[in-house]
This record gives C-alpha cells, structure tokens and sequence, in this order.
C-alpha cells in the first residue's frame, strides 16, 4: 500500500474528480459512510448520545455526513461547528445544509462550556475539526476543546487524521485528538504512520472512496507501508553455506556485545555461515558469548581495535564470503577509522555498514558512492544527522525526505532506525516499517538488526527484499519479546533470543503475521 503526502492526496482528488467523473459530493459522501460504519461496528449506534466537531473545511463537511447517518440510523447527535460556515463551498456547504435540516441538533460557534458538557454525556465524539489541511499550531477555542476531548476518556474517532497531527510529518501542531480509531480516506497519509503523530491515531482504518485503483497505485507516489516477502523454502539438502556465509567485522576493547550480538543474529534468524574477524584479545570474550561463531582473530593497535595492519587479510576474508557487515563496535580510533574507509572502499561485495563504521564513511562519504556493489547503511537519526550533513531536528522533522535525499546521493539502501523505521532506496522509494516496539531502543538492539538482514539475504532473498524482510522480522522478535516480558527491560538479548520463533511463526503463517499490514491498518 502507497502513502500519501496531503498535496499528492488533494492531487488525487482532483483527478478522480475531473479525469474519472467522481463528483466531490460522491467522496464526501463515501468518506463519512465509511466513518460512520467504523462507529457502527466499534460502539453501535441506535440509543447512543454523539458529540460531532467540524471545522470550517471539507474535514467539517465530512463530519456533517458522519452525523446525518448517525441520526438517521437513531443516534443521537449534537453538532458543534468551530468556526465561519460562511467559509463551506460545494460538497462540504452541501452536507452543511442537509444536516441542519435533518432533525439533528447544530450549535454554531458554541462556547467551550457547551460543548465540555455534551462531551461528559455522550457515548463518543467523533473529531472533524482539522484534518490533513492543518496549516499552523493550535491555539484559542480549538486547543482547549482538544483537551476536552482528551480528558474525557471516550472513545474517539478521527477522520482522516487525528485534528492538530501534521498529515505530511506527524509532527504535533500544539495541541492534538487521541484517537481511539482513526478511518483516512484514499490512501494513509504520512501522518497517520510517522511518530508522534502515529501514536495517536489508535486503530487506523483505509477506505478508498471510489478512487479507482490507478490513481491509488500511482508510481508518482513512492512511499509504501513496508510488507516484507515471504522466506524461500530452505533447502533440504543444504548446508552451512547454503544459507549465508557472511563476514562480520566488528569489535573492540570494551565492546563485546556488538560483534556477539551482530554475528550471533544471524545464525539466530537463519542464516549458515557466521565468521567473526575481531581483534585477537577480543576474541575470547566474544566466544564465551557466542561459540557458535567462526573466529578469525585480527592484529589490533594499542587500544584494543582493529589495526590498520589486517586490512590485507580482511580483504581476502571478505572475498570468500557472500555479504559482509562492517561496523559494529569497531570504536572511533582514528587508525581503526582509516581501516573502515578502506574496507568499505576494497570489498567487492554487498556489505552493511552500522554503528562505528558510518562514523567512518561519514567522513568521506566518496567512498560509498564509489561502490560497485550494493551498499547498506542503518544509521538511527544522529548518524543519519553526520551522514546528510543536516541538525538531527531536520531529520526528525522530515525523515522520509533526509532519507530519500541520502539513499539518491550515495547510491546506497538506507535505513533509519527507530520507532516505525524508515527504508530507503536510490530510486527514492521508502518504506514504512510497522513492527517493533519501544522496549526495543537499547544498546545492541542494532546490532541483532545487522545479522538480522544478512540472514534474510543469506536465505536467498533479493538484497532489496532482504532489507525489507530483516527490519520486519527484527521488529516482529522484538514484539515477540515485550509480549512475553513487557516492554519495560528488554535488552537485545531478548530480541536476538526471540529471533528463531519469530523466523518460524513468519514462516509458517507468513499471510497470519502480515495479515492487515502486521495488524496496524484495516481496509474497508
């Protein structure tokens, strides 16, 4: 399923209304039948008491509709218009007129007082005050009738977006609904899928309006909620190299669970071959951790990293292999630094760079775009930050766009880690994440992701499907982890142990996991 910008929404409207003949009052009229049926199925109904909150644009329109089949069905429905119905034009001053002529009561620019006491008494409010089309933060009438809302525990539907949330970056424009259920109209909107605003859209609901399917599957627009592909069935026959053997170049003094975790992560999700180049005195401890890993100790400098000295022999190592990750915990000695750039630059196959190793090429991003073969980064936003050569606040303030620019610039599949990660590709299309959880942002938790992805590749997924595939499963263990312990303390040992029944539920009942995009949006 694609996702939205607003503009490209209203681009969208328009051309179902001048190319296809889809007049607005038709989506108006579609996008309030499909609230209401929402409302109809969560709460029911006849007997119910319903507070109704329009704005002065189409949002409000759509809140009128939502209200006139609420009456007619036998609920009962105050509404409560914030702000000029002078300002309602076509299909929104259409619905206008038909609900203040149906029966149902309509308050016109009500005091707070009011509206704070009709809350109280009904059943459930349903939130039509902005929409997507917010432009500035919420203040005056509006912010203190949010919190109304908000204080008063009932359930909640929004349309299209939950009123006060930025529908291109979800960001919160002071003062936002927390929705128990939120229905958009065509397609999601980035909004409704980008934290904060995420967090507050409760179950998301998709209806499509009458769009017809080419202007919903439009290639102009390239950002997709990610559904990961099914595993390949594993070879009978195979062996350990069969399914991946993937080089790990990680380790330090003083940083024993970041090569452990990363090579361990693999063979925990699938994969074969998992050999492990450290420095020596580094070696031991990481094989108490995890015997299961092939060790090819590296000469190392005064500081307990890897010495530029094994870069000869890193070479060879890596071309015996099928991928190679590079990165994680290596530290930021400056020799050990030169040594990364160099590997990045010599390995002649599909590597992933993480942790310490973006540090690296954030210094001489060249070596990246030099690369023939494909590259991986899976920086959180303050590599994300040194990478783009932009303020983490631009980063968290518009991700998709810092990851798209990045992933074109460097030629490279990106990455950002956090809540509801973002994948990026060359050609500019990302991926929007929706497994995982909060208890997943620990220290190693990137790490297990690292071994995660080259074990989707090593069971033979495409490289642009095994990154896909890999954040989703990485998520789904970690989802399978706070189910069992709750959020609260998982570590990625948690997450790197759950790795194995989440690859086999994933893989027996790929269509029961993905089912509804993991669960987290329903089309009706």
């Amino acid at each position: 399923m694609r996702v939205s910008t607003v503009e490209e929404m209203r681009a969208l409207d328009r051309r179902a209304m001048t190319e296809h003949a889809v007049p607005d009052h038709i989506l108006m009229e579609n996008a309030g039948e499909a609230v209401f049926f929402v409302i109809l199925n969560e709460v029911g109904v006849r007997g119910r008491r319903f507070v109704v909150l329009s704005g002065a644009g189409n949002n409000g329109g759509d809140g009128f509709v939502v209200a006139r089949k609420l009456h007619s069905t036998g609920g009962h429905v105050q509404v409560f218009v914030l702000g000029d119905p002078g300002g309602y034009r076509d299909a929104a001053l259409l619905n206008y007129e038909m609900v203040t002529k149906c029966g149902t009561a309509v308050f016109v620019q009500p005091k707070t007082e009011k509206i704070r006491q009709a809350i109280a008494e009904c059943d459930a409010v349903v939130d039509g005050l902005f929409g997507t089309g917010i432009t500035r933060d919420v203040g005056g009438q509006f912010g203190e009738v949010i919190a109304e809302v908000n204080r008063s525990g009932k359930p909640v539907f929004s349309i299209d977006i939950p009123s006060g949330v930025d529908g291109n970056t979800g960001a919160i424009r002071g003062a936002a609904v927390q929705a128990t259920a939120t229905v958009t109209f065509g397609l999601p909107k980035r909004g409704n899928l980008l934290y904060p605003g995420a967090e507050l859209g409760g179950q998301l609901y998709v209806t499509h309006i009458s769009f017809p399917p080419q202007l919903q599957d439009s290639d102009e627009i390239g950002v997709y909620v990610n559904q990961p592909s099914p595993l390949p069935p594993r070879r009978v026959d195979g062996h350990k190299g069969s399914f991946g053997d993937v080089l790990f170049i990680a380790g330090a003094r003083n940083y024993f669970g970041a090569p452990a975790f990363s090579a361990l992560s693999l063979l925990k999700a699938g994969g074969g071959y998992s050999r492990l180049a450290a420095p020596c005195s580094v070696t031991p401890h990481v094989a108490s951790l995890a015997s299961e890993i092939v060790f090819a100790p590296q000469q190392e400098t005064e500081f307990g990293s890897l010495a530029l000295s094994a870069e000869s022999e890193l070479l060879d190592l890596a071309e015996m292999v099928d991928f190679a990750v590079l990165g994680p915990g290596v530290s930021v000695v400056a020799e050990t630094q030169e040594l990364v750039r160099r590997l990045a630059a010599g390995i002649a196959k599909p590597i992933l760079i993480d942790g310490d190793g973006l540090t690296a090429v954030a210094e001489d991003l060249e070596v990246v775009r030099r690369r023939a073969e494909t590259t991986v980064l899976t920086p959180h936003p303050g590599e994300m930050s040194r990478i783009a050569g932009v303020p983490i606040a631009e980063v968290q303030s518009d991700p998709i766009g810092v990851v798209q620019r990045v992933a074109r610039d460097l030629g490279a599949i990106v990455v950002l880690k956090g809540a509801h990660s973002l994948i990026g590709f060359p050609d500019e299309r990302v991926y929007i994440n929706l497994s995982g959880n909060s208890g997943m942002a620990s220290a190693g938790s990137g790490d297990v992701l690292t071994g995660t992805i080259a074990a989707m590749y090593g069971l033979g997924l495409p490289i642009d499907e095994a990154v896909r595939t890999g954040v989703f499963l990485h998520g789904f263990a970690g989802d399978l982890a706070a189910h069992e312990k709750g959020e609260d303390g998982i570590t990625a040992r948690d997450i790197l142990e759950h790795l194995p029944a989440a690859t086999k539920v994933y893989r027996e009942d790929y269509a029961g996991v993905t089912a509804n995009f993991y669960g987290a949006i329903e089309e009706i």
